[in-house]
């Protein structure tokens, strides 16, 4: 398997991840937790899991490691904490389909950084295919026409916070272990959850929110690891798009878990997400052809 099949696996698992952990907090907050404790409580169960983990894989938590790999893993944490702080503030104060709507275009926008300030190379067609799956998503959003305001700008930070943390992960040695990197984000996002909690006050948790939240806080621990591991592997070109994956798990949970079933134009919107991931996915076989294009 090449190393951009592997980017494309893993991307997909991440985005199947982090969906199933979005589901479960969803699912733990209707019955009736607020959202900071269980952020609090779903960090401290995917940070123990992370540490455990460490010791397992490399004997060690190895959480200052030396070498450009610290300046790295402190811009990567910076991306995660600023990419989570900004999505929590702009979705208290704006619509979700807007905010999902601007947080879509990180497929776009994370492949473009990577060809700026990476050098990697992407052809006309692969930027055609990327736009071509934004539009797809657009149709399966279909957001409002809410004005412009200051937490528009705020949900455009978080892609651009995302952006930092993806290509900060790209210049992760093969030496510095995912285990620390998604150890560190865990961390940080549990100090965000923890600084909520305190002003929002705490409040019992149920067996099944406690499941929900344990739940969560194992798939959120395949996410983080997953989501580092996509990023040292294979061309950002290729498996940037399959972000839009999140979306067609979304769907397909919600019909499942929750007896949503989609619309046409959802429909429409997700064959069309799918039809861009897999033409990037053929161009990209052709490419590695002695004579390919």
């Amino acid at each position: 398997m090449s190393d951009n099949s592997r980017g494309v696996l893993l991307m997909c698992a991440s985005m199947l991840a982090f969906t199933l952990n979005d589901t479960l907090v969803k699912a733990a907050l209707v019955a009736g937790m607020n959202l900071f404790q269980v952020i609090s409580l779903r960090g401290i169960g995917a940070a123990l899991g992370l540490m455990v983990l460490a010791l397992w894989q490399n004997g060690g938590l190895n959480l200052w490691p030396a070498g450009p790999d610290r300046k790295f893993l402190i811009l990567r944490t910076m991306g995660e904490v600023g990419a989570t702080f900004c999505f929590l503030v702009a979705l208290e104060h704006m619509p979700l389909a807007n905010l999902s709507a601007i947080l879509q275009s990180l497929p776009l926008v994370v492949t473009l950084a990577a060809a700026l300030l990476l050098g990697e190379k992407i052809g006309w067609r692969r930027i055609s295919a990327i736009v071509v799956g934004f539009v797809g998503v657009m149709m399966i959003i279909r957001p409002g026409a809410a004005d412009f305001d200051q937490w528009s700008v705020l949900g455009l930070g978080s892609v651009a916070f995302v952006v930092l943390r993806d290509l900060a992960t790209r210049r992760f040695s093969s030496g510095l272990p995912s285990t620390t990197g998604a150890l560190w984000a865990a961390i940080s996002v549990l100090s965000i959850g923890v600084v909520g909690a305190t002003g929002q006050g705490w409040q019992p948790v149920s067996l099944v929110a406690g499941l929900q939240i344990a739940g969560a806080a194992a798939f959120l621990i395949m996410g983080y690891i997953f989501a580092i591991m996509v990023m040292r592997v294979g061309e950002i070109g290729v498996v940037a798009p399959f972000r839009y994956t999140s979306l067609l798990f979304a769907i397909i949970l919600g019909w499942l878990l929750f007896g949503t079933l989609p619309d046409q134009w959802t429909m429409i919107g997700g064959a069309i997400t799918v039809a861009s991931g897999l033409f990037i996915l053929q161009r990209q076989r052709i490419k590695a052809l002695p004579n390919g294009g």
